[in-house]
C-alpha cells in the first residue's frame, strides 16, 4: 500500500505545472506575425545548461509557429520576447501514520477491538528544484509589454524526462496565449 502511494504521489508531481497569463485586452495580436528573442532578463539563464536553454527556446519557437509567428534574428520585428527563470530548491515533507489495532476487552461491547494498539509514525523528506519561467512579449514598437505568461513547475532531474516534459508544460503555458495554436 505504501508504494502504491508514493507511487501515486511522484506520477502526479510530474504533471504539476501551474500556469497564469495576463495581456493587454486592447492590443491587437492578430498583428503579431514575427518576434525576436531579446534575451534572458537579469542574466537569469546562467542557471541552466546549453541542453536545457535550447529545450526552452525551441519549444516556444514550435508554439509561436503554431500561431502563424515567426522568429527574426535580424531586422526589425513585430513584438519582443524576453525570459526570466528562476530555480528554488525546496524540501517535501511526508508523514505516513500505521495503526496496528489490539485484541482486547472493549468498553460496552464486550471481546474484541480494544485498547493496546500501536501507532508508528514515518516522515520522509524528499529534496527538488521547482522552476518559474517568465516570458514577457513587448509590442515591436511601443515597447509596451502586451503579454505575460508565467509557468511554474518541479524541474525533472533525468534530461531524457525534460526532453518530454518541457514541450508539453510550454505547450500548456501558450495555451493562455490569446491567440490559439493551429493544429
Amino acid at each position: 500500500m505504501n508504494v502504491l502511494l508514493i507511487g501515486l504521489m511522484f506520477v502526479v508531481s510530474l504533471g504539476y505545472a501551474q500556469v497564469k497569463s495576463d495581456y493587454d485586452k486592447n492590443a491587437d495580436f492578430t498583428k503579431y506575425k514575427t518576434y525576436s528573442f531579446e534575451g534572458w532578463q537579469k542574466d537569469s539563464d546562467k542557471q541552466l545548461n546549453d541542453f536545457d536553454k535550447k529545450r526552452l527556446l525551441d519549444a516556444l519557437k514550435a508554439e509561436f509557429e503554431k500561431r502563424d509567428m515567426k522568429l527574426v534574428t535580424d531586422g526589425e520585428a513585430d513584438a519582443g520576447i524576453a525570459l526570466y527563470i528562476v530555480l528554488d530548491k525546496k524540501t517535501s515533507t511526508t508523514a505516513y501514520t500505521d495503526y496496528m489495532g489490539g485484541m482486547g476487552y472493549g468498553p460496552r461491547w464486550g471481546w474484541g477491538m480494544g485498547a493496546g494498539g500501536t501507532a508508528t509514525t514515518t516522515y520522509s523528506e524528499d529534496d527538488y528544484i521547482q522552476g518559474t519561467l517568465v516570458v514577457d512579449m513587448y509590442d515591436g514598437e511601443s515597447k509596451a509589454l502586451v503579454w505575460q505568461g508565467i509557468l511554474t513547475t518541479d524541474v525533472q532531474e533525468k534530461p531524457e524526462k525534460r526532453d518530454k516534459t518541457i514541450p508539453k508544460k510550454i505547450k500548456k503555458l501558450m495555451s493562455k496565449y490569446p491567440i490559439a495554436a493551429k493544429k
